[in-house]
């Protein structure tokens, strides 16, 4: 008798066992690099699977930046690989990643598009609904700002800049001013990566021109492209852009601001915290922040980025990964990562929250910047797109390439494209 009751209690605890690992739900999700700041995502998955302990969540990380994320993404997602279940995506990536068949429409988990997404900034609720699909939920905004020195622009009695040509001259004056030969007047991202089709287009868009219309058809108006590109490659010449300006990367633009190298430089929102926070940053408390010039008679124009939480098409555990998205859309996980991180808010309501202006008050001034800001093309052939604009204004910036030969270049063969 003692044998079989002994007997019976081990089936039983094994079937227990089973049933409890039979009801888990493990989810894969890959949260991007360094400056999608996944050491706060994963906070934010603790706190789910606290409060959901059937789900376990584990990340994945990799890619410095926008393009080697895709490359890796669609590396997995042209295999039909159910090993990711969650993916971050660039904002110019659900049109593509939809168009690929890569991700799960999440009307049927969430609900009508309109409801859905009427919370958030216009540009994020447009960006991630394709075709009446809800493709994608936005994760955190971000916009390209202009910070500076704001103690060097009060020793020398200047003010923010409103035009292009103002600010070149502020520069000037600073660095004649400072006799540092290593101090540059502005940093922008000139090799070939994303941040190069921004600055092929924040010129550009100054000017009050579109690269395309409402339906994704090129709009290019080449010379204003050509002046927008000019202008550039002047302010190589009066040396306020550094000679090799074509290599310069995002985090290169951070690390030369932060180290004291440079007066005024263009990078995303995440720049903030470094030169805040970082234990070998020069420049706490010394920096400002600012809407970007426009080109005289023009209006202040910038390029707006952030990240999107994708279901995988592949993935085996949709409803569930679409409840995990749906948590980390939300308003609390957006305040959360705002006052944790300075990641730029997908509601406007939040901007403007005091315990997120008590800790980040630049989010104040900063809302207006993101709602006026401008998407990069919203194309199912976004890849093709940023590879023609980014490689081309590398190349003109290092020279190799004549502006109006480049300009012509990008209209040839995107105007295949985006039709």
């Amino acid at each position: 008798m003692k044998r079989r009751f002994l007997l019976a209690a081990t089936l039983t605890a094994t079937l227990v066992a089973g049933q409890s690992l039979a009801q888990q739900t493990n989810l894969r999700v890959f949260s991007g690099g360094q400056n999608q700041r996944p050491d706060l995502m994963r906070k934010l998955f603790d706190q789910y699977q606290a409060a959901n302990p059937g789900v376990k969540i584990d990340i994945e990380t990799g890619g410095a930046t926008s393009e080697l994320q895709r490359q890796y993404l669609s590396t997995v997602l042209n295999a039909k690989d159910s090993a990711i279940d969650i993916y971050m995506i660039d904002i110019v990536n659900p049109a593509q990643y939809f168009g690929a068949g890569w991700l799960e429409p999440l009307n049927a988990y969430l609900g009508n598009p309109a409801e859905v997404m009427k919370p958030y900034l216009p540009v994020y609720a447009s960006a991630n609904v394709i075709d009446g699909k809800i493709a994608a939920m936005p994760a955190f905004a971000d916009a390209m700002f202009m910070y500076y020195r704001k103690d060097l622009l009060d020793k020398y009695g200047l003010k923010e800049p409103k035009t292009w040509d103002e600010l070149a001259a502020a520069a000037k004056k600073v660095q004649e001013g400072e006799k540092n030969p290593n101090l540059q007047g502005l940093s922008i991202q000139g090799a070939p990566i994303e941040g190069a089709v921004c600055t092929f287009l924040l010129p550009y868009w100054s000017q009050g021109k579109d690269f395309n219309d409402a339906n994704g058809k090129l709009t290019l108006d080449k010379a204003a492209a050509t002046q927008g590109m000019n202008l550039w490659l002047n302010m190589v010449d009066q040396g306020v852009l550094k000679k090799n300006i074509a290599e310069v990367t995002t985090p290169v633009t951070v690390s030369e601001f932060k180290a004291g190298q440079v007066v005024f430089a263009i990078n995303w929102g995440f720049a903030w915290d470094r030169f805040k926070d970082d234990a070998d940053s020069q420049v706490k408390g010394k920096v400002g922040v600012m809407p970007l010039p426009a080109m005289a008679g023009g209006k202040s124009a910038t390029c707006v980025g952030g990240w999107q939480w994708a279901v995988s098409a592949f993935s085996k555990n949709k409803a569930e990964a679409a409840k995990l998205v749906r948590f980390m859309s939300t308003p609390q996980a957006s305040k959360f990562l705002a006052v944790e991180g300075s990641l730029l808010p997908t509601y406007q309501s939040v901007y403007t929250d005091a315990d997120v202006t008590r800790v980040v008050p630049w989010f104040k001034d900063a809302a207006n910047v993101v709602i006026a800001g401008r998407s990069r093309p919203l194309s199912k052939d976004y890849g093709q797109v940023s590879d023609v604009v980014r490689t081309t204004t590398s190349a003109i910036l290092a020279r190799t390439k004549k502006p109006e030969e480049g300009v012509a270049e990008i209209e040839s063969r995107l105007s295949r494209v985006m039709r």
